[in-house]
C-alpha cells in the first residue's frame, strides 16, 4: 500500500529519487507517523491522513536540481516565481574563470581601495594593512565557499536557502536583514560613481552656488545631482538581469586590471619607486596596533560578509562544485593583490603631495589634465558599476521577490534596492575612514555574523547538506521546513542571542552612550566572530534538543482510529 501511495503522489521523473528523512533529521511533533503496517485498521479520514504525509511530507531529493512540468506544478506560487525556481541544467553557465572574473569585478572599486587606504590613514605601515587584508579574507574564504556549496548542488538562491533554518515565512527575516546592509552599499557606491561624474565638470559649475553645501541635506545640490545620474546610469544594466552581469563583470575585469596597473605606474614613477612606502612604519605602539587590528579584521570580514551570505544567488549558476571552489579562491588572492595597490598608491601620495590622500577620487582630482582624469574616471565608473550591480542589487532584489513573488520581479526589486540606497544618505556614511570602517563595516557585521552561523550549522549540522526541494516550496504544515506556522523559533532566537552582546557597543560608538563595560568594546570590535560562533552553536544545542523532544512525541492523533 505505501508503494501505491507513493507512485500515485510523487511525480516519476528519471531526475528524481526518493529518500525518506528520518525522524531526527526532519521533526515534527503533532505529525509524527505511527508505526504502518497492512494490518492497520485506518479509518477513511485516517487513511487520507496518511496519503497526505506521505504526498507532502516525504522529501523528494533532486540529484542535478532540474525541476520536471509535473512537479513545478505543485510550488506553492505565493513562493515561487522564474526567479526563485532552482536553476535547471541550461542555465549553469558560469565557469571558475567567470566565477574568478566576478570577483576581479567586485575586488578592483573605490571602497577596496579607499579600505586598504584607510588602514595606512589610521596608522598601520604597509605590511600591516596587507596582512590585516589578506587574513581577513583567508578567513572568510571558508564560510563563502561552505555558503556556496547548497547553491551549486540544488540549484537555489540566498532567500530559498534560508526557508531552511528560518523556516518557510522566517527567511523573511535574514534575507531582509540582507537586503538592508544592500542597499546601504548601494548607495555608497552610487555616491563614488557621483563623485567621479562630479570631478568632470567645468570650474565654473563647480565653484557655482550650486556647489554650496545645505546643512539639513548634508551635501550640495550639485553633488547630489552627480549622484542621481550615476544611480540612474546603472538601471540600464540591472534590467538585463543575472546574464548581464555576467557579460559585464567578464569583459570589463581585464580593463580593470589594465587600468590599476596605470594607477601603481603612476605613483611608482611619481614618487621614485616604491622605497618610501616600504621605509614607513607604524605609527601605533604595540597595545594602540591591537586595538586597531581585531576592529580592521572584522572590518575586512564584513566587507564581503554581505556577499558571503548570498553567495548561492551567483553559485547556482556554476557548472559544478569545482568551479564555485576554483572563482572563490580568487578572492584572497585578489584582495591581497589590489591592496597593495591602494596602499602602495596612499603611501606614494604623502611624498608626491605633502599629505596623505585616502579616497582615489579626490586623488584623481589632484593629478589634474583632463584627457588623464576622464579616462581614469571612466575606469572608476566601470568598477563601481561592476562592483555595485554584482554585490548589493541581487541580494536585496531577490529578498524582494522571496517576499512577495507574485509581485516582485527581479527587476522591481533592484529599483526598490536604488530608491532605499538613497534614503541611506551614504554621503553621510563616508565622511571619514573611522565612519567607514569602525561604525560602518563592523556595525552591520553583528546582523550578518549570527545569519551565516545558523544557515551554515542547520545545513552541515543539522540538515548534514540534505534538503528537500519540495518543501522548501510548500506551506504545508507538513513541510520539512513550515516549523512553526513557518517560523523556526530556533533561528530566531540564535539571532536574537547574537546581535544583543554588540548592541551597547555599536551604540557607545555612534554617540548614543557615552560609555559602556570595556567588555562590551571588545565585542563590538569582534563583532562578526562572537555573533557568528554564538548564534551558530546555539542554534545546533537548540535543534538538538528540539529533535529529543520530537523523538518522545506521540503519534498523529488524525491517524488513529476514531
Amino acid at each position: 500500500m505505501v508503494s501505491k501511495l507513493l507512485t500515485l503522489h510523487v511525480p516519476s521523473h528519471p531526475n528524481f529519487f526518493l529518500t525518506p528523512v528520518a525522524t531526527s533529521r526532519n521533526p515534527r511533533p503533532s505529525h509524527s507517523l505511527p508505526p504502518f503496517s497492512l494490518s492497520t485498521k485506518l479509518s477513511y479520514k485516517a487513511f487520507h491522513a496518511q496519503n497526505h504525509y506521505l504526498a507532502n511530507h516525504v522529501p523528494v531529493r533532486c540529484s542535478n536540481s532540474f525541476i520536471s512540468s509535473s512537479f513545478e506544478k505543485e510550488l506553492d506560487p505565493t513562493l515561487t516565481n522564474d526567479d526563485l525556481k532552482p536553476t535547471s541544467p541550461s542555465q549553469r553557465t558560469f565557469s571558475g574563470l567567470e566565477m574568478a572574473s566576478l570577483w576581479i569585478g567586485l575586488v578592483v572599486g573605490v571602497p577596496t581601495y579607499y579600505l586598504a587606504g584607510s588602514l595606512v590613514d589610521l596608522g598601520m605601515a604597509w605590511w600591516q594593512g596587507i596582512a590585516t587584508v589578506v587574513a581577513a579574507n583567508m578567513i572568510l574564504l571558508v564560510p563563502l565557499v561552505l555558503t556556496g556549496h547548497p547553491g551549486t548542488r540544488y540549484g537555489i538562491s540566498f532567500p530559498v536557502l534560508a526557508r531552511s533554518s528560518f523556516g518557510i515565512h522566517g527567511a523573511h527575516v535574514p534575507t531582509l536583514l540582507r537586503a538592508l546592509v544592500g542597499c546601504g552599499w548601494y548607495g555608497i557606491e552610487s555616491w563614488i560613481g557621483g563623485e567621479a561624474i562630479f570631478l568632470l565638470l567645468p570650474k565654473s559649475i563647480k565653484q557655482s552656488t550650486f556647489s554650496q553645501s545645505l546643512p539639513w541635506l548634508g551635501t550640495s545640490p550639485l553633488e547630489f545631482a552627480c549622484f542621481l545620474a550615476f544611480w540612474v546610469a546603472q538601471l540600464s544594466i540591472v534590467w538585463k538581469g543575472i546574464d548581464g552581469i555576467r557579460e559585464l563583470e567578464k569583459y570589463s575585469a581585464p580593463i580593470l586590471i589594465v587600468l590599476t596597473s596605470c594607477l601603481l605606474c603612476w605613483s611608482y614613477v611619481k614618487a621614485g619607486g616604491f622605497g618610501h612606502m616600504l621605509s614607513l612604519s607604524s605609527k601605533l605602539s604595540t597595545s594602540q596596533f591591537w586595538s586597531l587590528f581585531f576592529p580592521s579584521l572584522t572590518a575586512n570580514i564584513s566587507f564581503w560578509a554581505p556577499l558571503a551570505l548570498n553567495i548561492t544567488d551567483f553559485t547556482r549558476y556554476a557548472k559544478s562544485e569545482n568551479d564555485q571552489i576554483i572563482g572563490q579562491i580568487g578572492l584572497p588572492i585578489f584582495m591581497g593583490v589590489f591592496t597593495f595597490v591602494g596602499i602602495a598608491v596612499t603611501s606614494s601620495t604623502k611624498l608626491i603631495f605633502g599629505h596623505v590622500i585616502s579616497n582615489p577620487i579626490q586623488l584623481l582630482g589632484q593629478i589634474g589634465g583632463f584627457a588623464t582624469t576622464a579616462f581614469a574616471i571612466m575606469g572608476i565608473s566601470l568598477a563601481t558599476i561592476t562592483t555595485n550591480i554584482a554585490a548589493n542589487v541581487v541580494a536585496p532584489a531577490n529578498a524582494l521577490v522571496n517576499l512577495s513573488p507574485k509581485w516582485f520581479t527581479f527587476r522591481r526589486g533592484a529599483l526598490v534596492t536604488a530608491l532605499f540606497g538613497i534614503a541611506f544618505q551614504p554621503w553621510r556614511l563616508l565622511k571619514s575612514s573611522e565612519s567607514f570602517v569602525c561604525t560602518w563595516l563592523v556595525g552591520y557585521s553583528a546582523l550578518l555574523g549570527p545569519i551565516g552561523g545558523i544557515l551554515l550549522s542547520d545545513y552541515y549540522l543539522v540538515q548534514k547538506t540534505n534538503l528537500s526541494i519540495k518543501d522548501l516550496y510548500s506551506r504545508s504544515p507538513y513541510g520539512a521546513y513550515y516549523y512553526s506556522k513557518g517560523f523556526n523559533v530556533a533561528a530566531i532566537v540564535a539571532l536574537i542571542v547574537g546581535i544583543l552582546p554588540v548592541i551597547p557597543g555599536f551604540l557607545q560608538k555612534v554617540g548614543i552612550v557615552a560609555s559602556v563595560h570595556e567588555a562590551f568594546v571588545v565585542i563590538y570590535n569582534n563583532a562578526w566572530f562572537i555573533s557568528f560562533f554564538s548564534a551558530g552553536f546555539l542554534y545546533w544545542i537548540l535543534s538538538i534538543f528540539r529533535r529529543k523532544q520530537d523523538k518522545s512525541a506521540p503519534g498523529d492523533h488524525l491517524l488513529q482510529a476514531p
